[in-house]
């Protein structure tokens, strides 16, 4: 019997507006929509993609987002590694990304941090 291997990974984020969130991913991040669960509507379950990975955000009226920085100062939501970081940053910047840090070299590589439209940061690493 072979070993099983990982296909994906989906992070499952709660926000107060899934719509608006689906959105702000696909107008900004480049993202496409899967789908939404049961309809398109704040409080919906949202599934989207992007070259192959996927994130999922779940609508819940009159919350909080739960943001890691607030609970440990500098530690991003999300990871997400792209080679070609400059292309990618001119193509977010383009459509209104919010850039927290600006491309920066760090030991390991260059990075850079873009702030989404829930105050999620998305640390984006070459």
């Amino acid at each position: 019997m072979s070993k099983p291997i990982l296909a994906g990974i989906a992070p499952q984020v709660v926000v107060s507006d899934a719509k608006k969130t689906a959105e702000y991913y696909q107008n900004v991040l480049g993202f496409k929509l899967i789908g939404f669960f049961p309809s398109e509507v704040s409080t919906a379950y949202v599934m989207l993609k992007r070259d192959g990975f996927q994130i999922h955000f779940g609508g819940a009226e009159d919350i909080n987002p739960h943001i890691n920085d607030r609970i440990r100062c500098g530690t991003p939501d999300f990871l997400i590694w792209v080679p070609e970081i400059e292309a990618f940053y001119e193509e977010v910047t383009a459509k209104g990304a919010k850039i927290q840090q600006e491309i920066m070299q760090r030991s390991y590589g260059r990075e850079f941090i873009i702030e989404d439209c829930d105050g999620h940061w998305l640390h984006v690493c070459d």
